[in-house]
This record gives C-alpha cells, structure tokens and sequence, in this order.
C-alpha cells in the first residue's frame, strides 16, 4: 500500500523544481513550510533528472538514510543533483525546458547479508522492480535504486554486482565477508514531461 499520496508525491516533485530554479535565479537554499505534515518526518530521498525526451540520465543524487526531514532531503538533493553530480556539467537556465525531475522517497535500509547462511542465496532476497541496493566496505559505498535494474534489464545477482562497481569495488564484492549489502524500497513521482502531469512510476 503507498505511504504517500499523489498529492504529496506531486508537491515533492514541484519542489524539487522550484528548489533548482530559485538557485539557479538566487543563488540561494530555497525555504518553505509544506503544507503536508508527513513531509517533516525524516525519509531518505533521491532526486534524479532525466534528459527530455530522451530519457537519459543528467543527474541523480539523495540521502540513502533518513537524516533531513523528507522536504528538505528533496530541496538539498535536487540542488545537488543539478549542480554537483560530478558526473555531469553543472545544469544550465536553458537546460530546465529539456529535464524532467523525479523523486524516490526511500524505506530506511535493512541490512541483509547478515540473514544468509552463505553469500550466494543474496539473489534470492533481492526482488528487481521491488528493492534497491545498498553495498558498504571500509570507505567505499554505492547505491542503486530500484529502477535502475528493471531499466538495464538485471537479475538480481547482476544487480549486487553493478552495485558494486557503483561503490567502486571489484564486481563480487557482495560474495566476500565484511561487505555489508543493504535493500530499501522506493516510491517514485516524476513529470510526465518538463512542468508537465506527476505521476506515481509503478516498476514492479
């Protein structure tokens, strides 16, 4: 059953926009008090753009823990993913008619490697469509969020294995002791097309 509404998944995304917009125009974190209690409550949080029409990725960063209150984990993650994606140029003014913006409220991460008697039955606790990946060694960390194996097409094992390589590691880094391997799920609202409807992306 969804936790959030159309509603407050539209304001999300709206805000998302709006956030990129007024730092793009000010210069400055935009601040506003939304009009939806849930939306204080802490939540992890993904901002990802998209090139429009397109549909390929410009940028995407979030919180993966539940550490800011969900609106403002939006405001500073849609910032951050226009402007500080070290993968892509920092968006321009002329760039905002050809993204759309889409958000990802993320479930806190459980922690699953410890739930498995031996590495190889990770697969099996792992549902593409459903959840997103989390690995963690020492320093290095990645993170995938669910969409992103139903659009590579990914089993589950392929999926922990490009979440490895996301967090910069070998690609059997899951199989070895020490890595920790975490699922979360994700509720996803996105525009239609640039400004345009919001609608709840079903992946399952």
């Amino acid at each position: 059953m969804a936790e959030f509404s159309m509603e407050e998944g539209e304001y999300l995304v709206r805000l998302a926009r709006k956030s990129i917009e007024h730092y793009l125009g000010m210069g400055s974190v935009l601040e506003v008090d939304p009009p939806y209690p849930k939306l204080k409550n802490p939540y992890g949080a993904f901002v990802t753009l998209n090139t429009y029409p397109e549909g390929d990725l410009r940028g995407c960063i979030g919180y993966p823990e539940p550490v800011l209150p969900l609106y403002r984990a939006v405001i500073r993650a849609a910032i951050a993913a226009a402007f500080e994606d070290p993968r892509f140029p920092p968006l321009a003014e002329e760039e905002l008619d050809r993204v759309t913006v889409e958000v990802s409220i993320l479930t806190p991460p459980e922690r699953i490697d410890d739930k498995v008697k031996s590495r190889l039955d990770l697969p099996r606790l792992v549902i593409v469509g459903k959840h997103g990946l989390i690995v963690r060694r020492g320093v290095y960390s990645g993170l995938l969020l669910p969409q992103v194996a139903v659009e590579y097409s990914w089993d589950s094992e392929e999926f922990l294995s490009q979440t490895c390589i996301k967090a910069g590691m070998w690609m059997d880094c899951w199989l070895k002791e020490g890595t920790e391997v975490y699922r979360f799920t994700a509720e996803i609202f996105e525009e239609e097309e640039p400004r345009g409807r919001v609608v709840r992306r079903e992946i399952g």
